[in-house]
Order: C-alpha cells, then sequence, then structure tokens
C-alpha cells in the first residue's frame, strides 16, 4: 500500500489484481488497471508522479522468483511500465525500499522465494538513469519487512530469515532495527540500534513527525496476524504504544493522509490468508 497524492493505492498480491485506489474525502475505493504480472512482497516508493515497485517477488509460494526488471505505475494514465534491469546477482524480493535525494535505495530481501537466500545487501538505483550501485551491506539479514527514513538517517524494522529449507518460514523473527546514517555513509554498530519490542515479519513501517512507526505483522508466536503499533522516538531513543488496530493484519502498509493514519487489506492470520478486505484509520492526536 502507498500513499500518493492524499490517496491509497494497494498495488499487487498474489494472483493477478487491479490497483486499487481509495479516497479519503469520498470514502471510495475505485479500481483501477490490473498489473501485468503477479507481484507480491515489495514496498512501494513514490518518485515524483509515479509508484516504482522494486524488491518484488512472483509465482506461488514456496519458490517465487524476484523480479528482472523494474515495475513503474504511472497513476494520471493507470498504466504500468517494464523499464530498468535489475542486476541478475542483485535481484531479491521481500525487500525493503525508499527514496532519498534522487535514488532509490533498497535493503534485504530474499532471493529464493520463501526457500532461503536471505541477505544483507544494500542497494542504489537512480530512477532516472537505471544505474545501479552496490552499497555496503547491512548488519543483519532480513526478509518480509518494511524500511523508512527519519532525518538523514534509514531505518529497517522488523521482518525475519525465512528458510523454508530449514522448517523456519514464520519462527526466525529479527528484534534488531539496523539504521543507516547517511551523513556519515556508514551503518550504525548494532549496540547503537533500538530494538523492536515485538518481533514480527510482514509487518509495516512510516515515518511521521520523526518517529518510527511500526505496526501489522505475522509470527510464529501466534496464529492471528499482529495488531500492534509501537512507535519509536529516535530523540528519546524511547519506544511508546499507539492504539492496537481493530484486525490485526500483515503484507500491507501504513500511510499518513491528513491527521490520519491508513491500513487496508493485507491477511488476517500468519501466513497466506485470509485476506482482508477492511480499511482502518487512526485519528492522529496532538
Amino acid at each position: 500500500m502507498v500513499g500518493f497524492q492524499n490517496k491509497l493505492y494497494l498495488l499487487g498480491g498474489r494472483r493477478i489484481n487491479p490497483v486499487d485506489v481509495y479516497d479519503p474525502a469520498t470514502n471510495v475505493w475505485t479500481a483501477k488497471s490490473e498489473t501485468p504480472l503477479e507481484l507480491h512482497h515489495f514496498q512501494g516508493v513514490v518518485v515524483e508522479d509515479s509508484i516504482y515497485l522494486m524488491g518484488a517477488m512472483t509465482g506461488p509460494y514456496p519458490k517465487e522468483t524476484p523480479l528482472e526488471k523494474v515495475v513503474v505505475y504511472h497513476p494520471s494514465e493507470d498504466r504500468f511500465d517494464f523499464v530498468h534491469s535489475i542486476p541478475e546477482s542483485r535481484r531479491r524480493g521481500g525487500a525493503g525500499a525508499v527514496f532519498r535525494d534522487g535514488w532509490i535505495y533498497l535493503i534485504g530481501g530474499i532471493t529464493n522465494g520463501h526457500v532461503d537466500g536471505c541477505r544483507r545487501w544494500f542497494d542504489r538505483y537512480d530512477p532516472k538513469t537505471g544505474v545501479w550501485e552496490i552499497l555496503s551491506d547491512a548488519p543483519h539479514e532480513r526478509d518480509h519487512f518494511q524500511a523508512a527514513i527519519i532525518g538523514n538517517r534509514l531505518y529497517a524494522a522488523g521482518g525475519r530469515v525465512t528458510s523454508k529449507r530449514d522448517n523456519a518460514v514464520f519462527s526466525q523473527t529479527i528484534s534488531k532495527i539496523d539504521v543507516y546514517d547517511f551523513d556519515a555513509g556508514k551503518w550504525l554498530s548494532p549496540d547503537q540500534c533500538p530494538d523492536l519490542p515485538t518481533q514480527r515479519a510482514g509487518n509495516s513501517v512510516v515515518a511521521i513527525e520523526g518517529k518510527l512507526v511500526v505496526g501489522c505483522g505475522e509470527s510464529a508466536d501466534q496464529k492471528q496476524a499482529h495488531d500492534e503499533v509501537e512507535v519509536f522516538d529516535p530523540e528519546t531513543k524511547t519506544w511508546s504504544a499507539w492504539p492496537s488496530m481493530n484486525q490485526g493484519r500483515h503484507g500491507t502498509g501504513l500511510v499518513q493522509i491528513g491527521e490520519s493514519l491508513y491500513t487496508a487489506s493485507g491477511s488476517g492470520n500468519r501466513g497466506g490468508g485470509p485476506e482482508l478486505e477492511s480499511t482502518e484509520r487512526l485519528l492522529l492526536v496532538k
């Protein structure tokens, strides 16, 4: 789920699905064009007037394959494009993605669906030229997570080391958040980084007013998807709890529009279902 021009955009998921667009001003969902192929396990990134889908997978569980090219959706034209090729040696799904100063940064991910191949990779991609640069690996390998930027730092929060080969699809969640300092050009040491209070993967992440908001997710600890919303303040280095969601879910997103935080769709239990159709909103009280 991605926020674009004060609307929510639901893109991808299992099977080939239409893009669904929600307008909070009218409380109406509208179906748009279908994706050109099955697209899932990605964090969409807005660049100018387009939405970039990178670090994505296609195909059925458990041996999904990473995409060979960057996929771009143009909301004003309701149209998809395949643009630049992703270097074969850096293709993966379930990665975190953020946009900063003309570059899309891609963190972590997994190369072999849910079977194995979790990575610590860190790359950046220029959406205008297609240039791809390999950066220093993150401290922890992780997949099924999201990332956000606060100030001059990138936060990679949640996720797990997925390995169906070792019968460990859900159990190897990661507590430590990896933090990259753009000014210093390096990752902070783990002892300088916070731990996520409730470990989960398939979680959603968003930055709101200088704070890191982590919600949703799945884990081996419970059948139901997580409904906890936990907020980290980098200034005080403390966590606080926001109101829990009415319905736990994973595999979606968190988007701020105006004075509200939204989530929608996703899966209600650990694994692939039930697929949810509900939309939730939290009023951000100042």
